[in-house]
Formats: structure tokens, C-alpha cells, sequence
């Protein structure tokens, strides 16, 4: 086994390490992928040295952007996310017993490969699940070629704005979620840091709430990412029914759960920092 090391992604004059050893380090068409083994957080996933997921991490991120999405759609028949190579969406996405047919757009195939291998825990189930159905392409074209009102959600589980993710934080993009989303819909996706993206996600919220009327974001915490304070935004038409979680959704899946609940989600709406805020509505 390789002596340990220190993994690090370094972000604006800030480094974000693991103590860890890599296991697999490969190039794709798209980007580096790298996965590692860390003696805090178990394997990990790196794209182009940033921070994706962990094993003793994922959770914080994935339970975030998928459950307020699903307890507040009006329905969850079908599920579109776009990203998620790793699985993680797709798993806790498919915990919902409502969910007929979940579609998985990821451009890089080998991170789906590499997570396969080396994080059979983050996907679970899913790779194997009936309702699942994956596409190794653009999402973003995926979106713009996909009928109007055919989803019941749209999840986006994106990487950091640059690279292959760059083109799912603009307009045009999000005017096709909001084309493709069925008439009491919920859109949601990774909005970056408050802090170390202070920009980037005052820039996504304000343009979420232009495209589709209503969007709000919802704040926690993720440890291994660039300044471990995190975000979620969550979009609809017709008002904030993401806020609200249907109780019998919340029921049938949150003795699984390690954060999410309908308590931690209400807090984590109202966590907005006051600047955050003022910016928000100025």
C-alpha cells in the first residue's frame, strides 16, 4: 500500500486536504478523474483535483438535494438528473417509492466506471434498479431534446461552473428545466458555496428566480468542499412547494436518513445569512 499523503484541492488561496493515498488516477475525454482512499473519510472522488464525494461524506450532499425536491413535487412518477455519476442522487432518489422511472444523464462514463469499482456504496442499488435508465451524453442537450412537461423533477448534480459542467448554470439551460417540468414540477440543484462562490451562487439564485418564478435556497454543510459551508436551490412555477414536505413521503424514507428531515430542512431554509439575503433581493 502507498505511504499516506495529503490529498488537497486548493481553492483561491485556501487548500481543503485528506490524509490518504490515491487509488486510481485516470483521464477521460472530459476530465482527470481521480479516486482515493483517506483514512478520515473513507474513498473518495476527485474531478480535476476538486472535491466531489466520499463514503463518510456523500450523505451530507446527497440527502440535501434530493429530498426537498422529491417530499414537495406534487408528484415524483419521473425524475431526471442530470450529472450524478457517482450514484448517490439516483440512490436516495429511488428510496422514494413513487418514482416509476428516474433517467441519469452523465457526460463522462468513466466516472460512472470508477465509482462503480471503488464506491459501490454511494450508488447502492440503483445500477441494478428497473426504474433506472442511464444516458452517458449532454445532459444539456438531453434537455433541450426532451419533450415538454416529461419530468415530474429535475435534479442537477453537477460539478464546480468550469469544464464539462460550465454549461448548467446559465439561462438557456434552465428555461429547458423549466420547459420540461410537469405542471407542479420542482427543479433542484447544487448552488455552490455562499462563501467561497459567493458570486456564483447569488448569481444562480437570482436567475432561478427569473426563470421560473420561485426559488429559494437551502444551506448545510459539507466538510471536504471549499470552505465546508454549502448550497442547495430548489425552483418551481407555481410557489415554494418545495418548502413544504409531504408528510407521507417524509414518513416512508426518513428513518433512513442521516441528515435530512423535515425539521433540519425547514432550519436550513432559514439559515440565509443576512448578506446573503440583501444581495438576494437587491
Amino acid at each position: 500500500m502507498p505511504e499516506p499523503g495529503w490529498i488537497d484541492e486548493i481553492f483561491d488561496g485556501v487548500r481543503y486536504g485528506l490524509e490518504g493515498h490515491v487509488i486510481s488516477e485516470q483521464q477521460s475525454s472530459f476530465q482527470r478523474v481521480s479516486i482515493i482512499e483517506s483514512k478520515r473519510y473513507g474513498k473518495g472522488l476527485l474531478l480535476d483535483g476538486c472535491w466531489m464525494t466520499a463514503e463518510h461524506q456523500e450523505r451530507h450532499y446527497h440527502e440535501s438535494l434530493v429530498h426537498p425536491a422529491l417530499c414537495g413535487a406534487e408528484a415524483i412518477e419521473r425524475v431526471l438528473v442530470i450529472g450524478g455519476g457517482d450514484g448517490g442522487t439516483a440512490r436516495e432518489c429511488l428510496r422514494h417509492s413513487g418514482v416509476k422511472e428516474l433517467h441519469m444523464v452523465e457526460i463522462d462514463g468513466l466516472v460512472v466506471e470508477l465509482s462503480q469499482q471503488h464506491l459501490p456504496s454511494l450508488g447502492g442499488g440503483c445500477w441494478t434498479d428497473p426504474r433506472f435508465q442511464l444516458t452517458v451524453g449532454d445532459g444539456i442537450a438531453f434537455a433541450a431534446n426532451a419533450a415538454d412537461a416529461s419530468y415530474n423533477v429535475v435534479i442537477v448534480d453537477g460539478s464546480d461552473p468550469a469544464g464539462p459542467a460550465e454549461g448548467l448554470f446559465n439561462r438557456a439551460f434552465f428555461e429547458n428545466c423549466r420547459r420540461i417540468l410537469k405542471p407542479g414540477g420542482v427543479f433542484a440543484t447544487q448552488s455552490e458555496s455562499p462563501e467561497a462562490f459567493r458570486k456564483v451562487h447569488i448569481d444562480t439564485v437570482k436567475l432561478l428566480r427569473e426563470v421560473f418564478g420561485y426559488a429559494d435556497p437551502m444551506y448545510g454543510w459539507v466538510p471536504m468542499y471549499p470552505s465546508g459551508w454549502w448550497s442547495w436551490t430548489f425552483a418551481a412555477v407555481d410557489g415554494p412547494r418545495y418548502r413544504q414536505a409531504k408528510p407521507e413521503r417524509v414518513a416512508s424514507i426518513a428513518a433512513g436518513c442521516e441528515i435530512w428531515s423535515a425539521r433540519w430542512q425547514r432550519g436550513a431554509f432559514d439559515a440565509i445569512p443576512a448578506n446573503i439575503e440583501r444581495a438576494l433581493n437587491s
